[in-house]
């Protein structure tokens, strides 16, 4: 008890850099290890599978893994957030139902979400942009994983809220294991077995059910400070609301991404056939590794704001926010980087046809000219979400994807083609930044205001 109380402490008093540091560092390992599942997945496939239409047809599940995210996310990171916030302020029951109240969300939300994707599937593939040649390896991939995505959602849910409650270190160990599983299974079931698409979908599976086992037997036991306690597992209004306020901003972001995926492979159906769509797999895949590093220095920083902003330390606030800006920024402008000097060697890391080569080439020179900016714009967004407040959250989660996004895809490529779709990346990124940094400059000004009245 003692030693979990100390941990608490420290988000209050210890050095802010290795502070983040310490609570970021495990925190990029775990979300880095969640981009592996995919990474893995859709290198083995694209080189086990002699089928170009393979990669395309991996493309058109996106949207689908975006939607089971999206709804595992509106439960854990609101749970997390409200956690560390309670726990600030001295609050420790009210974060034992919280607790409670999350795992009986997440699992009843899981249910209903497999049962309508299984009835559904196909026409949820060939709305998010599904060809005759893509459909069959889509389907085959998400009905083979779907029992895995309930399991996902306890996964990197409970994960948030394990680090959020002093335990950053351990929630990267359980995600480690998960990903050393599936780099282990994958290859094995679809070089070794020769499974096809399904091997890699029942890797994921079972990476999932040992990651999901690790993290859940943490809150099951007693002598972590925050664990299951009888009688918090019944329905809570209050506290349901408030786990929901907060997580309808990673939940809308994911959501978002889902129909903005629809839109694009639609657009790139059009304008580029199958081959385009596998060219975005290479995209969302590279960039998605830096992008879950900028989202595990936003996870450090959570508990480390949320604690501060409770407890009115609020020059241990900003200190925070700018080293995550920083070291956010400076992962994004590396992905950048290296997207535009190297975009051939990473294209054939997922695919071996020369023509989804070239397409995938292109794509990357255009889409990541201005995703240096991302960072800042990322962490801006959960700085609201840290704060507790959704609706500013929401509504910049909202801007890239779908204010600018999706009005671009409909006006550029009528008139640039293909092009116009990837020139629509670097634009929203642009807009939407400085959307961010107008609103985050009005917000830290209130907060002085603020700050300046407690100290008087």
């Amino acid at each position: 008890m003692n030693k979990d109380s100390d941990r608490l402490r420290e988000l209050g008093t210890a050095s802010v850099p290795k502070l983040l540091f310490k609570y970021s560092l495990p925190a990029v390992v775990g979300t880095v290890v969640s981009a592996v599942y995919n990474i893995v997945d859709s290198m083995v496939i694209g080189h086990a599978i002699d089928d170009p239409n393979v990669v395309a047809g991996i493309a058109v599940t996106f949207p689908v893994m975006n939607l089971a995210t999206a709804l595992g996310m509106l439960i854990g990171a609101g749970a997390a957030t409200r956690v560390s916030i309670v726990l600030g302020q001295k609050d420790h029951r009210r974060a034992e139902l919280i607790l409670g109240n999350s795992v009986l969300l997440t699992v009843i939300i899981g249910i209903l979400y497999m049962t309508g994707f299984a009835i559904f599937l196909d026409k949820i593939l060939m709305l998010f942009g599904a060809s005759e040649h893509t459909l069959p390896y889509a389907h085959e991939f998400l009905m083979w994983v779907l029992p895995g995505m309930l399991l996902m959602n306890l996964t990197f849910s409970y994960n948030n809220v394990m680090r959020a409650s002093g335990y950053p270190g351990k929630a990267m160990y359980t995600n480690l294991i998960g990903a050393g599983m599936n780099m282990i299974l994958a290859p094995l079931f679809l070089f070794g077995f020769g499974w096809g698409i399904r091997g890699a979908a029942i890797a994921t599976d079972i990476s999932m059910l040992i990651t999901a086992f690790f993290v859940m037997a943490h809150f099951f036991n007693t002598k972590n400070e925050l664990h299951f306690v009888r009688g918090t597992f019944r329905f809570d209004w209050p506290i349901i609301k408030s786990v929901l306020y907060i997580g309808m901003s990673p939940f809308l972001i994911n959501v978002a991404g889902a129909s903005v995926n629809a839109i694009i492979n639609n657009s790139l159906l059009h304008y580029g056939g199958d081959n385009a769509i596998a060219a975005v797999v290479v995209f969302n895949r590279f960039v998605t590794v830096f992008i879950f590093i900028v989202i595990g220095i936003c996870q450090g920083m959570q508990p480390i704001l949320g604690y501060n902003y409770g407890s009115g330390r609020f020059n241990r606030l900003f200190k925070t926010l700018w080293w995550a800006v920083g070291s956010a920024v400076a992962v994004t402008s590396l992905g950048s980087a290296i997207g535009a000097l190297m975009p051939e060697s990473i294209a054939r890391m997922f695919m071996q046809d020369p023509e989804q080569i070239n397409c995938a080439v292109s794509c990357l020179r255009i889409t990541t000219i201005a995703f240096w900016i991302v960072g800042f714009q990322v962490v801006a967004t959960n700085f609201f979400q840290s704060m507790g407040m959704a609706g500013k959250s929401i509504f910049l989660s909202l801007t890239r994807q779908i204010i600018f996004m999706i009005p671009l895809l409909y006006i550029l490529p009528p008139h640039f083609g293909l092009d116009g779709v990837w020139a629509a990346f670097p634009i929203s990124d642009f807009v939407a930044t400085v959307v961010a940094a107008t609103l985050l400059t009005v917000q830290l000004r209130r907060i002085k205001r603020k700050a300046v009245s407690s100290a008087a």
